[in-house]
């Protein structure tokens, strides 16, 4: 009886002190969470998911919050109403990894406006009326890997836009009318995995990509150029791949390679050439791999113009002119050392009788080369002017006579 007593006692204080713990343990649970949400200042027009990550979409905010939880790391501002990105615009948030602006009113943002983000990783900036990207916007991000800019209303790049920026994967400008690359435009960037622009460019400044180094993928197409100026890429160095495509290149003008380096792939493609003043590469160039494939040359290269001292060069599915040019195309490097190959692998774009015809199948021994057809011209015109006055002559004594 006692020893049953005794047992039961021990369970009761058991049992109570079990409750006291739960308690204590609720309470500390309670604690924790008042305290966090004190310490989370949320906006009331934003939902604080964490400490960490923060949604603040449709808030119609006007500027940038500055009394947000200096840890926040993830953070959405889309959808609300930012004209203007203003400088050091986020330097009481140095903890962002994440950071999305889109489908804002976005149309400037200053130099230096993401200074001290250091442990940035992801920027997006898309769908705002955003016309250009100024000088030093996006300086000085050293750990960003991805900047989606497209579907916005950019037209032009202005130098030095990226200055001190390194280690991107992606910065993707595509769906944006942008018109001209200034110079310079990408100096200072470095390390990008791939660069990829709109299409409708219809200018690029000498040395827009002068410093832009260790690319993986750069790609360009369907611009409107008038000319390929003069050290377009020069500073351009250490590409894997270079592709120019689809695009209409006006005239290549002399240079427009020169000073560039370290080109592994340099890929032009389906693109339409009005002419080629000068093609040449050197072995300062460094270039691996040229692929001049499926393009449409209204006007030959001359072969003293072209000179392609690469380790290796692919010329296929190409329309050239074959006049009194093609001769010159012969001699030139374009062929690899192999005319009958280059001729089994290309067409003719004139004259129309020639036009699509692959050109092994028209005897080029009935073309003349242009210097003889001028001889062959001048000729013609003296033979006819002789003739001409031979006549003249004889109608005068048989005038005489009668």
């Amino acid at each position: 009886m006692y020893h049953g007593a005794q047992i039961s006692a021990r369970l009761l204080l058991w049992l109570i002190g079990l409750r006291v713990a739960w308690w204590a343990v609720s309470a500390e649970d309670a604690f924790n969470i008042t305290s966090s949400a004190e310490t989370l200042q949320c906006l009331h027009q934003c939902i604080c998911l964490s400490s960490k990550q923060v949604l603040c979409n449709t808030g119609g905010l006007k500027e940038i919050p500055t009394t947000l939880n200096a840890g926040v790391e993830d953070l959405s501002l889309s959808k609300n109403d930012f004209s203007v990105i203003e400088s050091d615009a986020f330097k009481s948030l140095r903890s962002l990894r994440k950071l999305s602006l889109d489908y804002n009113n976005i149309s400037v943002i200053k130099p230096f406006a993401f200074r001290g983000l250091t442990m940035l990783t992801d920027l997006s900036i898309q769908y705002t009326p955003l016309s250009y990207i100024g000088q030093y916007s996006f300086a000085m991000l050293h750990n960003v890997t991805l900047i989606l800019l497209a579907h916005n209303k950019i037209e032009y790049i202005e130098e030095y836009s990226f200055a001190g920026t390194s280690y991107i994967k992606w910065i993707l400008l595509s769906d944006n009318p942008l018109v001209t690359i200034h110079s310079r435009a990408f100096s200072g960037l470095n390390n990008v995995e791939r660069l990829i622009f709109p299409s409708g460019i219809r200018k690029i400044e000498p040395d827009a990509f002068n410093s832009l180094s260790n690319v993986g993928f750069l790609k360009f197409t369907f611009m409107d150029l008038s000319n390929l100026l003069p050290f377009t890429f020069r500073g351009l160095s250490h590409v894997q791949v270079l592709n120019i495509q689809e695009s209409d290149l006006g005239v290549i003008k002399p240079d427009a390679f020169n000073g560039s380096e370290h080109i592994d792939n340099l890929n032009l493609l389906n693109n339409k050439i009005d002419a080629i003043q000068e093609l040449k590469f050197t072995p300062e160039n460094a270039i691996g791999v040229v692929r001049f494939h499926g393009n449409h040359v209204l006007r030959s290269p001359r072969a003293k113009d072209t000179s392609l001292r690469i380790h290796s060069i692919s010329a296929e599915n190409n329309f050239f002119p074959c006049d009194c040019q093609i001769h010159e195309l012969f001699d030139s490097d374009f062929t690899n050392g192999s005319v009958h190959e280059f001729r089994r692998k290309n067409y003719c774009i004139s004259p129309l009788e020639y036009n699509g015809h692959v050109m092994s199948s028209i005897d080029f021994d009935l073309i003349a080369k242009c210097h003889d057809k001028v001889v062959q011209d001048n000729l013609g015109s003296s033979a006819a002017s002789s003739m001409r006055n031979f006549l003249i002559l004889v109608l005068s004594i048989f005038y005489i006579i009668q």
